[in-house]
């Protein structure tokens, strides 16, 4: 399967398609969040289990932008797992860093990461982004483009489309709809914020001063 896949183009139709980008939406970040709370937990010496992303369901934003970008830049290059890793690692490096410096410095809201205060942050630039972030992130294109893609595409080919299709735009609907509501909603409505609601079931959200 994996033969076919890197040396013949999978043709979708735009139902297809759409099931597909909902697929990689939703495992980018839910896998996004999975790696961050097993890093914090590492990083806080295994004493320490950090929520991450800021919402009630499991998933961070980022991981899903930078899946698309690996996606986009790298798809056609599969026949060549180096360009994608390195084209993955230096797209989602360059979105990290001027993800973190919009957000914090140029519009000064809340520190969802630093490196400042990390292990393994060897190459930290300004506390947005660190050699260990990009490698990461290389290898999560490879994850992405070589196991995932090829997963994804069988499925859309094996499932019939009119059951498929409705699943994943739901699933992928609700992910969207809980990052939506705890960015901007959740002022005019009586449910919390994910992180107010963290606080007050005891469990620990990571904030950052620098």
């Amino acid at each position: 399967m994996l033969k076919e896949y890197i040396n013949e183009d999978t043709k979708l139709n735009r139902k297809e398609f759409i099931a597909v980008l909902c697929l990689t939406g939703v495992f980018s970040g839910v896998f996004g969040w999975l790696y961050e709370v097993a890093f914090y937990y590492l990083n806080s010496g295994f004493t320490t289990v950090y929520m991450r992303g800021g919402n009630y369901l499991p998933w961070i934003n980022i991981y899903m932008y930078g899946a698309f970008i690996i996606a986009f830049l790298t798809y056609k290059r599969r026949k060549h797992p180096f360009q994608v890793f390195m084209l993955s690692a230096i797209s989602t490096g360059i979105l990290e860093y001027f993800s973190g410096l919009i957000l914090y410095g140029v519009l000064g809201r809340t520190r969802c990461w630093s490196y400042n205060e990390e292990i393994l942050n060897f190459g930290n630039i300004d506390g947005y982004v660190c050699l260990r972030s990009v490698l990461v992130f290389g290898l999560c294109g490879l994850l992405l483009i070589y196991v995932m893609f090829p997963l994804f595409f069988k499925l859309v080919k094996k499932v019939k489309i009119k059951v498929l299709l409705p699943i994943t735009v739901i699933i992928f609907s609700i992910f969207l709809l809980d990052e939506i509501y705890n960015l901007l909603l959740y002022p005019y409505f009586p449910i919390p914020h994910a992180t107010d609601f963290y606080k007050e079931h005891g469990l620990k959200y990571l904030y950052f001063k620098k």
